[in-house]
């Protein structure tokens, strides 16, 4: 009874999960320290039988060298595992799975060196992770991956091994049909010294960053991935001099394309002729097709890319290397001509952005949007991370505060009316209120004049907010995982626009104010004035952002040519 008593002193928010029957639960800050250092530097075994659980998460706890033994047994329905920033290594003892619910596992931020048989994610036969789809493994010591990865997790689909001592990848991850769901491969800042021509067997592959490695070569075979669109190769020791400067002046396309056609001097020569004559008839075809059916294109959204080179003041954001480990992924666009004077256009597009909120960026935990009004916007931006105590801002409809404060603040409000609805789960507002826990940098973006105008994934600034009198917007997505994430929202976020828009232009109410409607105007555009364009259907512009480094090297710009690629019948995109 006394030794009961004991633990239920020492961890009262595994007695209150218990008594709530709680679904996720949250173990961080400096009292946690202390008592994970008391259990002999493991978790205590009580947590393990809180079998409800589908999200837990310790991090920033310095004191955490192995979760301990009956995670695996215990919590069978956990869905989101989350340890990272702790001191999990050199591996897993006991192996973490088999967890046949587990669908995120972030282990980043540890002391891993190595994660063999027995002291790993879990066994290969059958499958420990069978419905793992996200791994963070970045920032840990790992020397080498486990030769059976991809038998433990065969549905993973986000691989981040960022910052790590990887000098290859191992062969079975690139066999055929071994990881068919991977879209996201991110191993920058390792010692990877090759890259096997295999990788073409990842045939959902998009996104591909290897970025200060130690590679000299590329193979041709990676332009045989199918689906391949971002590819970062910056910071690499390549022999092939214009395979390098292409990376820095070129689309993945362009380089894919070179890649393919074998590399220096070789791109015309070595190019197919029935492949180039198939690329002629396509482009022959959709020609063809889009002078058949301007008679229907009234009744479509039509969306203009402005290409960074035709505008006079395209604007940028310089991303510092300081939100690498804390948020690194930004996404931005410019989008001018909508109309939000008109009837309740506003609250339609905010209720859109609150929906894309709750479906695609999974309750702010996987991305975050920020709509921003142009003309209060300030660039060149810079997107970089500061200390909670040091860095303020105007938050949405509250007066300035310090980051720290505000966290806490809404912390308190979220669970104060977590206890008025009586939940018995935390909700999605409490949980993504909790992503900066145990975090030393807290993400912003800041304006030309050194005002924070955004705090992702909490708040923008009242600087910058939203009115009905806003035509011209800045949007950005941020995102902690995943890049391909924040550019498949903005796509979305993008195209509801364009539906609010058109909607709104269709249905105008009688009496609008043409003076408010003609500071709305449309912007400037390089080859003619704006007008309505085919039978009334004025066009949104979508202005491309570049996120650079601190050098001005490219990171990425959107929309490029693989973005907003809608396939949709009752959408045009005029580039």
């Amino acid at each position: 009874m006394a030794a009961a008593a004991a633990v239920s002193e020492a961890w009262p928010e595994l007695e209150l999960a218990e008594r709530q029957r709680r679904r996720e639960l949250l173990l961080t800050g400096p009292a946690l320290e202390e008592r994970v250092r008391a259990a002999g530097g493991r978790l205590p075994p009580r947590l393990f039988s809180l079998s409800l659980l589908h999200y837990l998460e310790v991090s920033g706890c310095g004191s955490l060298r192995e979760p301990g033994p009956g995670l695996a047994r215990g919590l069978p329905q956990l869905q989101s595992l989350v340890l990272r920033r702790n001191a999990l290594g050199p591996g897993l003892c006991p192996e973490l799975g088999p967890l046949p619910a587990l669908r995120v596992l972030d282990l980043s931020g540890n002391a891993l060196e190595a994660l063999p048989p027995g002291q790993g994610l879990g066994p290969a036969e059958p499958p420990g992770l069978p419905q793992l789809q996200t791994l963070n493994l970045s920032g840990n010591r790992l020397r080498e991956l486990p030769a059976d990865l991809a038998r433990c997790a065969p549905r993973l689909q986000t691989l981040n091994l960022t910052g790590n001592c990887l000098d290859s990848f191992p062969a079975e991850l690139f066999l055929p049909g071994a990881l068919p769901l991977l879209s996201e491969l991110a191993a920058a800042d390792n010692c990877l010294r090759e890259l096997s021509p295999d990788i073409a067997h990842l045939a959902s592959l998009k996104t591909l960053d290897l970025a200060n490695n130690r590679l000299s070569e590329v193979p041709a075979e990676l332009a045989d991935c199918p689906k391949l669109k971002e590819l970062n190769l910056h910071g690499n020791q390549l022999k092939d001099r214009r395979l390098e400067k292409m990376l820095g002046s070129c689309q993945t396309k362009s380089i894919l394309e070179y890649l393919r056609a074998g590399g220096r001097g070789r791109c015309k020569g070595r190019a197919d002729p029935e492949k180039e004559e198939s690329r002629r008839q396509r482009r022959e075809r959709r020609k063809r097709e889009g002078g058949e059916e301007e008679v229907a294109e009234a009744s479509r959204l039509l969306l203009r890319v402005l290409h960074v080179s035709e505008n006079p003041a395209p604007l940028t954001v310089t991303a510092g290397p300081e939100v690498r480990g804390v948020r690194p992924f930004l996404v931005g666009a410019v989008v001018r001509g909508m109309d939000l004077q008109t009837g309740n256009a506003l609250k339609r597009f905010l209720t859109s952005q609150t929906k894309l909120h709750e479906d695609l960026c999974e309750k702010r935990t996987a991305a975050t949007i920020a709509t921003h009004d142009l003309r209060a916007v300030r660039g060149p931006l810079l997107y970089t991370a500061r200390p909670p105590q040091d860095l303020k801002i105007v938050p949405l409809g509250r007066k300035e505060v310090k980051a720290k404060d505000l966290v806490r603040q809404l912390q308190l409000e979220a669970e104060e009316h977590r206890k008025q609805r009586k939940r018995q789960a935390v909700s999605g507002l409490h949980r993504y209120l909790h992503l900066l826990d145990g975090k030393e940098l807290y993400p912003c973006l800041l304006d030309a004049d050194g005002d924070v105008i955004s705090f992702p994934p909490i708040t923008n600034s009242e600087k910058t907010k939203i009115k009905k009198t806003t035509c011209d917007l800045f949007l950005e997505v941020t995102s902690a995982t995943s890049l391909q994430i924040c550019k498949d929202i903005m796509d979305a976020l993008v195209l509801k626009m364009a539906e609010i828009n058109k909607y709104t232009l269709e249905n105008r109410e009688e009496g609008s104010d043409p003076e408010a409607d003609a500071t709305c105007g449309q912007p400037w555009e390089p080859r003619r004035q704006p007008s309505r364009e085919r039978g009334g259907s004025a066009p949104l512009v979508v202005e491309q952002v570049r996120v650079v480094d601190e050098e001005g090297h490219l990171k990425v710009v959107y929309p490029s040519k693989t973005d907003l690629d809608i396939a949709a019948a009752h959408v045009t995109i005029i580039r």
